[in-house]
């Protein structure tokens, strides 16, 4: 069972890997691929208040998201990111090569993308991230680091009463200590949400509680007990 112990390493980024992923961002707005519209809209300023489809369709150039990879990293410019990078301490290299997951982003399946991302936003404390299609068939919320994608479906792929029974969560996410885990609970019973489950402590050390979106997914969220 978790015990939420953390354990964090070092990171600093390196300039190849942001070369790559400023020619990633470019490539995606030249095929038309919507979710980093969004992700443009965010980080430039210029781009601000145009709609997906406006962005996709502007000139942008590899400078252009290069400075949004620089801002990403909280840098105003490209160039103020490589005087930063030259400066920062080195990495020590690893004798072995190892990938490093940096994100999950759990996929939940909605009957009416619309009802679902109010639920999130307004009730969850959420934000929009991205809304994708028309009528809309895809969507992305976010609070803090936490990333849901929602997708729409035309029927429930799990039997309602199997999944309350055995308790199936959909996804699961966790605060850093025992008073957030409250304030959270609060939060949302202020909001008006019935709980599947109220907060609860468990013996593995957690406290925990269950929030049932419109559809019938499970959301756990936990901290630590003390």
């Amino acid at each position: 069972m978790p015990t939420y112990d953390l354990i964090v390493e070092a990171y600093v980024p390196n300039l190849e890997n942001l070369k790559k992923q400023a020619k990633l961002i470019l490539r995606w707005h030249r095929e038309g691929h919507y979710p980093v519209a969004a992700q443009i809209r965010g980080h430039l300023p210029r781009f601000v208040n145009m709609p997906d489809s406006e962005i996709l369709a502007a000139s942008f150039k590899l400078s252009d998201a290069q400075e949004m990879v620089a801002r990403q990293q909280g840098f105003n410019s490209w160039q103020s990111l490589k005087t930063g990078l030259s400066t920062a301490p080195r990495e020590q290299k690893s004798s072995t090569s190892k990938a490093t997951i940096v994100c999950a982003e759990p996929q939940l399946l909605v009957a009416d993308i619309k009802r679902s991302c109010e639920f999130f936003c307004e009730k969850l404390g959420f934000t929009l991230v991205f809304s994708y299609g028309s009528p809309p068939f895809y969507a992305q919320v976010g609070r803090d680091a936490a990333r849901l994608n929602l997708r729409c479906v035309e029927r429930p792929m799990i039997e309602a009463t199997v999944r309350d029974r055995e308790e199936l969560l959909s996804v699961s996410m966790t605060v850093a200590t025992a008073d957030e885990i409250k304030l959270l609970f609060l939060e949302f019973q202020s909001a008006g949400i019935a709980f599947q489950q109220t907060l609860k402590k468990q013996p593995w050390g957690a406290k925990n509680f269950i929030v049932k979106d419109p559809d019938g997914n499970l959301l756990l969220f936990a901290g630590p007990a003390n």
